[in-house]
């Protein structure tokens, strides 16, 4: 089976697996564990922040730092197709009392010019903005990477207004490894900033918050609150570990093997890239002028022995990782293309 549903669906590695076996661990939630607390000296460092906090779920990271810098009624500035508005299950609501303001971000780039106009004046009838969520790469978007300069713009927008400014940066390294761009410029953006050791560097579980030491103490305790409190985590923490020392270099490899299954499919009638090229690790396919059936060459594809996902009522998504060879792309790619075209 060739799964290339998402890069969450990678193994730990046999590196990766000794390196868990051998942590030393303690009680993360008395912050005695020393393989957690070298895990986030690192991230940290690599983000040029003062602190950071290992979480369980990219989910919770996100929801944590929503609720650490937000109020019941407070609302939130994010783009209607950012992974927060669409797949962290109304949690915001649900948990925080935060209202969700979703405005339209052409080419999944939010521009300072439609949040100026999107946050709240100061009257007693209406919701205090408070925070605006930026999403670099950004997964609806097709994996796109944000142009720091149009960050930067935004966040100077939102704190020149007393708003603060959060980074979803789950795929953050894949930004990296495409623009040129250093984690830290990205991080210096954001006043929190999440990123996940899930998604393309092969960890387990895992993912991490970084901000001011005071933010990250905040957090700390709205992480316990949502149950993110973990005991003998380090664990985890040296998969975490491992995989910024030997998965982060190679994440470009990913990004020639979405090109390459999007060179295979490209050619196919009616069939639409979005966006083309991949600009990263994640290919969206739109089948809307094929007159095919997202369910049913879905379902002709897991006979086939592929997973892919579908990405809306006319979409699929496939996504390149750590544990599929280029090779096996192509392979998919040949067989969705006979689905299709068959």
């Amino acid at each position: 089976m060739i799964d290339i549903r998402s890069d969450t669906v990678t193994r730990p590695t046999p590196g990766m697996r000794r390196a868990m076996a051998e942590a030393l661990v303690g009680d993360d939630v008395f912050e005695g564990d020393p393989t957690v607390q070298k895990l986030e000296t690192r991230v940290a460092e690599l983000f040029g922040k003062e602190a950071a906090l290992f979480v369980p779920s990219g989910t919770m990271g996100n929801q944590v730092c929503l609720h650490t810098w937000g109020a019941p009624g407070n609302e939130v500035i994010l783009d209607y197709e950012s992974h927060i508005a669409c797949y962290e299950v109304g949690t915001a609501a649900a948990f925080s009392g935060l209202q969700l303001q979703m405005i339209e971000c052409p080419n999944a780039v939010m521009s300072a010019a439609r949040v100026a106009e999107a946050i709240r004046v100061d009257d007693i009838h209406c919701p205090q903005t408070r925070i605006v969520c930026l999403e670099n790469t950004h997964n609806r978007g097709g994996g796109v990477v944000v142009p720091l300069e149009q960050m930067r713009e935004v966040a100077e927008v939102a704190h020149r207004r007393g708003l603060v400014v959060h980074l979803d940066g789950a795929r953050i390294w894949n930004a990296v490894a495409t623009s040129g761009a250093s984690l830290a410029e990205y991080a210096a953006v954001a006043d929190s900033l999440m990123c996940c050791l899930s998604k393309g560097l092969g960890a387990p579980i895992g993912s991490l918050i970084v901000g001011t030491r005071e933010f990250i103490r905040r957090a700390r305790r709205t992480r316990k609150m949502f149950g993110g409190g973990m005991r003998q985590v380090g664990i985890l923490a040296a998969a975490g570990l491992y995989a910024l020392e030997h998965h982060l270099p190679r994440l470009a490899d990913d990004h020639l093997k979405a090109r390459a299954f999007a060179d295979c499919v490209r050619h196919i009638d009616g069939l639409r890239l979005v966006p083309d090229p991949p600009p990263t690790n994640i290919i969206v396919m739109d089948l809307a002028g094929t007159g095919k059936q997202v369910g049913d060459v879905l379902i002709a594809l897991r006979e086939a022995g592929i997973l892919m996902v579908p990405f809306g009522a006319t979409r699929l998504r496939a996504v390149a990782h750590l544990d599929v060879t280029a090779d096996e792309m192509v392979r998919a790619a040949q067989i969705l293309s006979d689905i299709i075209e068959g």
